[in-house]
């Protein structure tokens, strides 16, 4: 009788998958806020909320080119399979602020900021092991 050899599961590929459709997404939309390929919604037809964070954002004068700048080079990153770890790391705190903002000013782009949620936690969990010790309590220096 011949040994059977398991074929590899294509499951194989999910975290490569996720890791593609999480940086496609921050590199286009990240790209977009320099190059405005992507038309906006008119402002009547966007949340009050939205429309007064987005401009207040602007108005900075540095957040939301800064905002933009880290969601293109991150996306890159994802997109390039370099540096995983720190882009998903980088990105944390953007995607609660996009997942916040659909919750509390625009809940109808919550489905798509879910997503987004949910890719980054799956690739959390995938590259767990980077992650392993940055989670220790107790770290001695050096």
């Amino acid at each position: 009788m011949a040994a059977h050899t398991a074929s590899p599961s294509f499951t194989r590929f999910f975290p490569a998958i996720a890791r593609v459709l999480l940086g496609l997404m921050f590199f286009v939309f990240g790209l977009n806020g320099f190059l405005f390929f992507i038309p906006p919604p008119p402002p009547d037809q966007m949340p009050a909320g939205l429309v007064a964070f987005s401009t207040a954002m602007m108005n900075t004068g540095y957040l939301f080119q800064l905002v933009k700048a880290t969601e293109t080079l991150m996306g890159a990153l994802l997109l390039l399979n370099r540096f995983v770890p720190l882009a998903l790391t980088i990105l944390a705190p953007v995607i609660v602020n996009i997942v916040a903002v659909h919750v509390f000013l625009a809940p109808s782009g919550v489905v798509m900021a879910l997503v987004i949620l949910a890719l980054e936690l799956y690739l959390a969990w995938s590259y767990r092991s980077a992650f392993r010790p940055m989670l220790a309590a107790r770290v001695t220096p050096g």
